[in-house]
């Protein structure tokens, strides 16, 4: 498997098969994870960096991700390939963007990643469509036992995995869940549900994770502390209680904009899927916004034009890296507008072509 075969076809989180996934777009865990007798990161040299980066890179690649599984060198690949890697989201962007020996090694489905020499040593992912953490944890917990096999990690007894930052230190989980919240958005009740998980002690970030905006509606939600508490009660939280209530209030604001502002709903569906069925230049975040309120629409049952695949499908495929993929051709700013405009045309208004 190379890198461009990513970009021919959507990542599996993105199937739409998992539950709840008419409002949960995808589920992840990662494990944090450092080599026993090494220094974190920000204190290992070069040599140090590229010795832990063989090991784990050996480890992963024998017992953690099957056959045809890929590993990237990020300080031998391209920036564009980094970026699609980020817009996959089987990297941080703050991995993408590092410099010195680091890597990730990908799952031929792209359900499992392992980021080697980002913030900690080694970050163990297991991503799914829809809300299934139980699931994910089984996975990824057999997974840690396989390289635990292979390698040691730092481990303190009274105080667990050892990380590169204190939020992390314990059992080392960080559990995430992508939320689609339009509704909530045009009701203006957004900001009382985000408040409500930030006082629950939670991490509320956009698309892309830490330092990004919400761009098409879509919310992740992590936990922020793994310190004192277990990986099943941490799981159960999300799972059983904080992430289900928030799916509830998201259903009752689309319910409440059918009953109450019908036509100004079908207003924005319409509008936003005429302006993408029509345009002729468009950027990526007026694209992912349009595309918010047509997923909208079709979960809705108010648009039956368009499949709930493709525009799911095309939150991926508008974004710059993609883009350029799926052209074979490096950009600039308004070549990557009329083409993005064009696949919008294509996919949405077949008649056009």
């Amino acid at each position: 498997m190379l890198i461009d075969d990513l970009a021919k076809r959507p990542g599996r989180w993105l199937t739409q098969e998992g539950p709840r996934s008419d409002v949960v777009i995808s589920s992840r865990i990662r494990l944090a994870r450092n080599l026993e007798n090494h220094r974190f990161l920000s204190r290992a040299d070069d040599s140090e960096r590229r010795h832990i980066y063989r090991a784990l890179a050996d480890a992963v690649m024998e017992c953690v991700l099957g056959e045809e599984a890929l590993l990237v060198s990020m300080e031998e690949t391209t920036v564009l390939d980094r970026q699609l890697l980020v817009e996959r989201h089987l990297v941080s962007r703050q991995h993408a963007e590092a410099e010195g020996c680091r890597g990730v090694a990908i799952s031929a489905d792209e359900s499992r990643a392992v980021m080697i020499n980002e913030e900690d040593h080694l970050r163990l992912q297991c991503l799914s469509s829809g809300l299934q953490l139980d699931e994910l944890w089984t996975e990824i917990n057999q997974l840690d036992d396989a390289l635990e096999q292979r390698v040691r990690f730092a481990f303190h007894e009274q105080y667990g995995y050892l990380t590169a930052c204190p939020t992390n230190v314990g059992t080392g989980i960080r559990v995430s869940v992508m939320l689609h919240l339009p509704a909530l958005k045009l009701t203006n009740e957004i900001d009382k549900v985000l408040r409500a998980a930030r006082d629950m002690k939670l991490a509320v970030r956009g698309l892309f994770g830490e330092g990004t905006d919400a761009i098409g509606d879509f919310f992740q939600i992590s936990n922020q502390t793994t310190l004192g508490r277990s990986e099943a009660e941490i799981i159960e939280d999300f799972g059983c209680r904080v992430i289900p209530k928030i799916v509830d209030y998201e259903l009752a604001a689309r319910k409440s904009l059918a009953q109450n502002q019908p036509y100004q709903l079908d207003d924005r569906i319409w509008r936003a899927h005429g302006i993408l069925s029509n345009a002729r230049t468009i950027g990526t975040e007026e694209s992912l916004f349009l595309l918010s309120h047509i997923r909208l629409g079709i979960q809705m049952g108010r648009l039956k034009e368009v499949s709930i695949e493709t525009a799911n499908e095309l939150f991926l495929f508008v974004q710059r890296a993609h883009l350029q993929k799926k052209n074979s051709a490096a950009m600039e700013g308004e070549q990557r507008s009329i083409a993005r405009a064009e696949l919008l045309r294509d996919c949405l208004n077949p008649s056009s072509r």
